[in-house]
C-alpha cells in the first residue's frame, strides 16, 4: 500500500521510544510519530498518551528520500488546539506619560568661558569613559 502525504489512516502502535512511537498502518505501511506530534500539549512521557497495541488515527506529514514516513496524531484529531497565550504586545499596557524635562543648567549667556570649558571637559571625560567601558565589554577585556 502506498501512503499519501496529507491523508489520514488508522493504525496500531507497535513500539514506543523516548523520542516517538512507531505505528503500523492497516493494509501495509509503517512510520513514526515524533514526540512533538503526539498531542496538542507538551509531552514529556509518551507512555502517558499512548500504549503499545493502541489503535490510533494518524496523518501522513512527510516521506523522506529513504522512504521513512512521518505521522502526526495531533493533526489527525478533530480537536482544536488549546488556546495559546497571546504574545505580549507593547500597546497592551497603558502608555506612560511622555514627560521630558530638560536638564537644569545655567544659560550659556550667563556662563563664563572657564565655566563652559570645565563643563565641556567634564562631559567629554564622561563620554570617553563610557566608550572605553563599552569597547572593553565587547572585547572581553577588563581593566584593573
Amino acid at each position: 500500500m502506498q501512503l499519501e502525504i496529507g491523508k489520514i489512516y488508522t493504525g496500531k502502535v507497535k513500539g514506543i521510544a523516548q523520542y516517538g512511537a512507531f505505528v503500523d498502518i492497516e493494509g501495509g505501511g509503517s512510520g513514526m510519530v515524533h514526540i512533538s506530534e503526539i498531542a496538542n500539549t507538551f509531552v514529556s512521557d509518551i507512555r502517558e498518551h499512548l500504549t503499545e497495541g493502541q489503535e490510533v488515527k494518524v496523518k501522513v506529514i512527510g516521506i523522506n528520500e529513504a522512504g521513512k514516513v512521518s505521522f502526526s496524531i495531533k493533526k489527525a484529531s478533530d480537536e482544536p488546539a488549546p488556546a495559546e497565550k497571546k504574545p505580549f504586545k507593547k500597546h497592551d499596557r497603558k502608555p506612560r506619560p511622555n514627560v521630558w524635562e530638560p536638564k537644569k543648567t545655567v544659560p550659556q549667556s550667563e556662563m563664563t568661558f572657564e565655566d563652559m570649558m570645565s563643563h565641556f571637559k567634564q562631559s567629554s571625560e564622561e563620554r570617553i569613559g563610557d566608550l572605553k567601558r563599552s569597547t572593553d565589554r565587547k572585547n572581553g577585556t577588563r581593566r584593573k
